[in-house]
């Protein structure tokens, strides 16, 4: 698919807000093993990418398959209990194989600076060590596990050393004891306390499949949601359960935002990080999106809003003084820290009846149901104030708020105060409703 040099400037315009959030943020990524079975140079390349544009990078991969190829090439048997490998000596060794290979090979592919390839001079410094302190999981329903073991501690102050002279900090599912002890331990629960001890801006996992609900990807979820998620639907594969387990977990313990990404779409994490509406689902402790009153640091994102409206002569000039001065009486929907919609409630003279004024919607979110929320919430924003009238003057969406129960006036029907200022230039329709 090609695009045309007017969509390439407009995404790389739309994306700049999100450069700027990320930079200097840690990031800490988990991938699993059959990702690294599989061709993963596109997304090696990505991470590469985020490194160049100051992203803190943490890499925690799995290796399931990897430790079951050994196995199999040994004609040993794969022992598990509950979704939990059981790791005897032979199966440790094993797992130190795997562990080996799968390092050496990702920490190649992230040095890799041929020309014309998408990481040319990207010269990534990785660095690995004895980053997690662990113990053993020890026996449950009478099962040991042996070599399997548990998180204990994380020397978060070795990473953010690494992190701090700019390399790109990679972790196998491995965690040593003070007395010398190697220990197995599951991939996801090595990024989730990672991510935790290091208070990290996001965790991001890739999982098998999308977070579906009617077939339909769920694009955010608070956690309250996540959690009756998890409980309503019975049918969740194992490893999304344990994806969305983890996610749940970390925003709980201070990890603003949990992304699941589904490891088999192409550009993904791009899309999931540099775009509005992302590419996976979106955990966090507070709503991704939210109506809120507007201050005075939401002008420059208000002004960029409604210039094209303007432009159009949709909407009439505002400059920004004179936004500063009403500030108060907007309201805005903020979706990851933009400005998506805006409206104004004037309260006139008579303190009987307000305009809304100035409702716009970002061309991304106009057939969506944002502009009517927004509506509604003025309307019980009026009620609340105990208004009785509300008027609307408008130029070319008169239809629009006539389907939401507004009704054509005539001018003189107008409070003083507003009359006075009206624009017989523009010859603005009237719309009225009681509340």
């Amino acid at each position: 698919m090609s695009i045309t040099s007017t969509d390439f400037v407009n995404w790389f315009r739309d994306s700049s807000p999100y450069i700027h959030a990320h930079r200097n943020k840690t990031f800490v990524i988990y991938f699993n093993g059959e990702m690294i079975m599989d061709n993963c140079d596109n997304l090696i390349h990505d991470f590469a990418l985020l490194k160049s544009l100051g992203i803190r990078l943490v890499l925690v991969h799995g290796m399931r398959p990897q430790i079951d190829q050994r196995l199999k090439q040994r004609s040993l048997s794969f022992k598990f209990h509950q979704n939990l490998r059981i790791t005897d000596d032979t199966a440790l060794e094993c797992v130190k194989e795997a562990a080996g290979l799968v390092r050496v090979e990702i920490e190649a592919l992230l040095s890799m600076g041929l020309a014309n390839s998408p990481m040319a001079g990207a010269k990534i410094k990785v660095a690995s060590g004895n980053f997690v302190i662990a113990k053993p999981l020890g026996i449950i329903e009478g099962v040991d596990y042996l070599h399997t073991g548990k998180v204990r501690r994380i020397e978060y102050d070795n990473i953010q050393q690494q992190l701090d002279h700019e390399n790109v900090v990679l972790i196998s599912p491995l965690g040593y004891s003070p007395t010398g002890e190697i220990f197995n331990l599951t991939a996801e629960q090595v990024a989730k306390e990672v991510a935790i001890s290091l208070k990290a801006e996001k965790l991001i996992q890739f999982t098998e499949q999308s977070c579906l609900l009617n077939q339909k990807l769920i694009p955010q979820m608070t956690i309250k949601e996540a959690e009756l998620f998890l409980q309503q639907d019975k049918t969740i594969p194992d490893s999304l359960f344990y994806s969305l387990d983890a996610a749940i977990q970390s925003c709980q313990q201070g990890v603003k935002r949990v992304h699941l990404i589904n490891r088999h779409i192409d550009g993904a994490l791009l899309l999931e990080l540099f775009t509005r509406d992302g590419s996976g689902t979106l955990i966090s402790s507070n709503n991704y999106e939210e109506i809120r009153a507007a201050c005075l640091n939401d002008i420059s994102g208000i002004l960029e809003l409604i210039k094209p409206l303007e432009d159009q002569g949709l909407l009439v000039k505002r400059s920004r003084e004179k936004l500063e001065m009403e500030i108060n009486d907007y309201i805005v929907i903020e979706r990851d820290g933009l400005i998506i919609a805006c409206t104004a409630l004037h309260i006139l003279d008579d303190k009987q009846s307000a305009e809304i004024a100035c409702l716009a919607v970002h061309t991304d979110y106009q057939k969506s149901i944002r502009g009517s929320n927004l509506l509604e919430h003025v309307i019980r924003k009026a009620k609340a104030q105990q208004l009785t009238k509300l008027f609307i003057l408008s130029t070319q969406t008169m239809h629009w708020f006539i389907e939401r129960g507004f009704k054509p006036t005539e001018i003189d029907r107008l409070p003083k105060q507003r009359k006075e200022f009206y624009n017989y230039k523009r010859n603005s329709k009237v719309l009225y409703k009681a509340i």
